[in-house]
């Protein structure tokens, strides 16, 4: 080697050899060109004491070729030289690293050394974050993972330290992509423990989790910050956010489609066999059975079938009442057994006791998918079904209630007149009086003549393209947004002009979430992620999710009133009123907002349990119980959903109705009244009688009356009320208890 370019290199590794001389290069390569006062100021150097010290190593790195000044900007950059230095210098380093031999455990469950150059590639590809940017985090990680005394490193434990890289330097939107979804260890081992004491099946343990891993990516990665925020904080509630971005929320099925077309999956599995249209009511139910397993896999809540015995009506034809309830019974059984999830499949039965207007010429689709008439034709044979069905929903074969599938008794005005139609409504009264478990929809009123309920309260009507099998049939719900109402009035202060105001800010944030889970499962129907509910015969594609409602519910309407007026809610005056005053403001809101074309969005009042824990919990911790207008104790607080008055208040059953009525017919997109029912045996005819008032004199749509079951496995009896042991045996480990809210 030539003596003059020794001596070079000689001086550019004596270059190396001074600290400060290091660390203003690696400031060139972290930070860019610099001014003298900035590198200066970076180097925690002091002008008046530093600055010959300063200036003779800067004078040794123009004079090494390391650094060169950039007149027009008065600063200093480094040159090729200096970028291969600092890369030279970093390669020992990695060559040191290599030496200790500290691997990484990586996602893929290997062991591989560890290697800077993947973390920039990641930072690439994952967050998109500029080449030069992601060396420079890369750098930075290996430097403070270096300073670690461990054998061995995690994937995750780099990920987070590069995460806290990235925070650090306020590079938030890269550190939201490079987030790493997963729960820990503690909360699987939580997870595992609850499962089984809820006695679930192992699926449900991998259900949860991934619902988990889901619900984070879809607050990280899908939703906007505010939304998520809502969300997190307590202002919103985002109804199956595990699911958020993969399924719809409710459906409605319109059987006809499977008697007539069968179950051909040809589109979906090849290995998975199809199915000619049934010849059978056998093979009738069992269609419909496997149309609701199939569909569950595929949507997040309740599936509902309508007209339930009257689109079967057609193959129970000249049947044996013996066969036809063995048939029903066996159907019954084989619904509510338990999927993988350890969960049975969530139904609800739309039952008719006489054949509506609008269905009586529609064709009637019988035995292998032929038309055999109209189904105004079948309407002794439906009303059969229907007798049966109740019959059957009594009690199992060792005396357990039945509850699943749920039945929803839709009454007509008509229904109420023919002595024939009179006796079933006796008996399905019979069952609610004994279970509590029948669903009773009131049909009477123009407006709800062609409406359809599943067992949550939501409500599908001919109100948006005016056609009842386009409106109803072959849709359901995008899902539903909770808004937390106590919330909104702590925020607004308690005073009414803010509270508005404020509300209106969480309107706008629970429709633009929907539009956003609606613009997500129009995505998975062109990705074919919804194989079953997508299904096209001749065209026309089965889930008409154009036709899928958005819903809006709320939760603590009556806390609200008390954080408002500190009072609750009352049966009638200004608590009441006010009330009132914001269902129907956000019900017109919505209505504004649904002229939008393929917007069709509803006011809901709809169980949402978790959803009144969560909130009512979130409330407490960040206003204080001095504040705050909860239910239930300090340490299991809630707030009132599903209805106006909570269920607990002291009101007889008209009181109740005439209150619950004026928010029905603001809530058009569902509701649900609850009468709860005494410990004692209930009468049916006095239960009839309730329901000939309502149908003749009040708006409520949907009800149910509310009664506490206990069973006892050991003995297998019934009891009813609040229990803490069986009252026949003595019991208290084998008693379970069951009630609606």
């Amino acid at each position: 080697m030539p003596r003059r370019r020794r001596k070079s290199g000689l001086k550019v590794l004596k270059a190396a050899s001074s600290s400060l001389r290091m660390q203003l290069l690696i400031t060139l390569v972290e930070k860019g060109p610099q001014s003298y006062t900035d590198l200066m100021k970076v180097l925690k150097l002091n002008p008046s004491r530093d600055a010959g010290r300063f200036a003779y190593h800067l004078k040794y790195l123009l004079s090494a070729d390391l650094i060169e000044p950039d007149v027009d900007n008065k600063e200093y950059r480094l040159t090729d030289l200096g970028k291969t230095m600092i890369n030279f210098t970093e390669d020992i380093q990695q060559q040191f690293l290599q030496r200790k031999k500290i691997f990484v455990r990586t996602s893929r469950l290997a062991m591989e050394e560890f290697d800077r150059s993947k973390i920039a590639e990641a930072l690439v590809k994952e967050a998109s974050v500029p080449v030069f940017q992601a060396q420079k985090i890369a750098r930075e990680t290996e430097k403070r993972l270096l300073e670690f005394k461990t054998k061995y490193l995690t994937a995750p434990l780099i990920r987070e330290m590069v995460n806290a890289i990235l925070v650090e330097k306020g590079l938030e939107e890269y550190r939201h992509k490079l987030t790493r979804l997963g729960l820990p260890v503690y909360d699987v081992n939580q997870l595992i423990d609850s499962t089984g004491a809820k006695a679930q099946g192992t699926e449900a343990i991998h259900k949860a989790a991934a619902d988990a891993v889901m619900e984070e990516y879809t607050l990280l990665n899908v939703l906007p910050r505010d939304i998520a925020d809502a969300h997190l904080s307590g202002g919103l509630h985002l109804k199956h956010l595990g699911t958020w971005v993969l399924k719809p929320g409710q459906f409605m099925h319109d059987l006809r489609f499977f008697l007539q077309n069968g179950l051909s999956r040809r589109n979906m599995n090849l290995q998975e066999p199809s199915y000619s249209p049934p010849k059978s009511l056998e093979a009738a139910l069992i269609t419909a059975s496997n149309v609701l397993k199939i569909a569950d896999v595929e949507t997040s809540g309740e599936q509902t079938i309508d007209f339930f015995n009257i689109f079967l009506a057609p193959f129970s034809q000249n049947l044996s009442e013996e066969r036809v309830r063995e048939a029903l019974k066996l159907f019954v059984i084989n619904l509510s057994h338990p999927l993988s999830c350890g969960s049975s499949v969530g139904a609800s039965l739309g039952i008719e006791f006489v054949v509506p207007d609008f269905l009586k010429e529609k064709e009637a689709i019988g035995p292998e998918g032929k038309v055999v008439g109209c189904y105004g034709d079948f309407a002794d044979e439906s009303r059969r079904l229907a007798s049966l069905i109740i019959e059957v929903m009594f009690a199992d074969d060792r005396n357990k209630p039945v509850f699943n599938p749920r039945l929803i008794i839709k009454i007509r005005s008509e229904v109420l007149k023919d002595p024939d139609c009179v006796n079933l409504l006796f008996e399905s009264h019979k069952l609610a009086a004994e279970t509590g478990l029948p669903y009773f929809a009131n049909l009477c009123s123009p407006e709800q003549a062609n409406a359809s309920y599943t067992s949550t309260g939501f409500r599908l009507a001919s109100d948006w393209r005016n056609d009842w099998e386009l409106d109803t049939m072959q849709t359901g719900s995008v899902d539903t947004v909770i808004i937390n109402l106590p919330r909104v009035m702590y925020d607004a202060g308690g005073k009414e002009a803010n509270f508005f105001r404020v509300l209106d800010d969480q309107l706008e944030m629970a429709l633009r979430a929907l539009d956003i889970k609606y613009r997500t499962i129009k995505q998975r129907e062109r990705e074919q992620m919804l194989p079953f509910l997508m299904q096209k015969t001749d065209g026309d594609q089965y889930f008409r999710i154009e036709n899928a409602a958005r819903l809006v519910s709320f939760v603590g309407l009556n806390e609200t009133i008390q954080a408002f007026f500190d009072k609750p809610l009352k049966l009638d005056g200004e608590t009441l009123d006010f009330a009132k005053k914001t269902v129907a403001y956000l019900s017109s809101e919505i209505k504004r907002y649904s002229k939008k074309p393929e917007t069709r969005a509803a006011l809901a009042m709809v169980p949402a349990s978790d959803a009144a824990k969560r909130l009512a919990e979130l409330d407490a911790e960040s206003y204080g119980w001095a504040k705050v207008r909860a239910r239930g104790t300090r340490e299991k607080p809630f707030y009132t959903d599903l209805v106006a008055l909570p269920l607990n208040f002291d009101a007889s059953w008209k009181d109740r109705v005439r209150v619950e009525e004026r928010f029905h017919s603001l809530t058009t997109g569902g509701h649900l009244a609850v009468f709860p029912l005494a410990g004692e045996t209930q009468k049916p005819d006095e239960l009839l009688s309730i329901t000939r008032e309502i149908a003749g004199n009040y708006g409520i749509g949907l009800y149910a009356f509310n009664k506490n079951i206990a069973y006892c496995a050991s003995c297998q009896q019934i009891s009813y009320g609040e229990l803490e042991k069986c009252p026949s045996c003595g019991s208290v480990n084998m008693l379970q208890s069951f009630s609606r809210v």
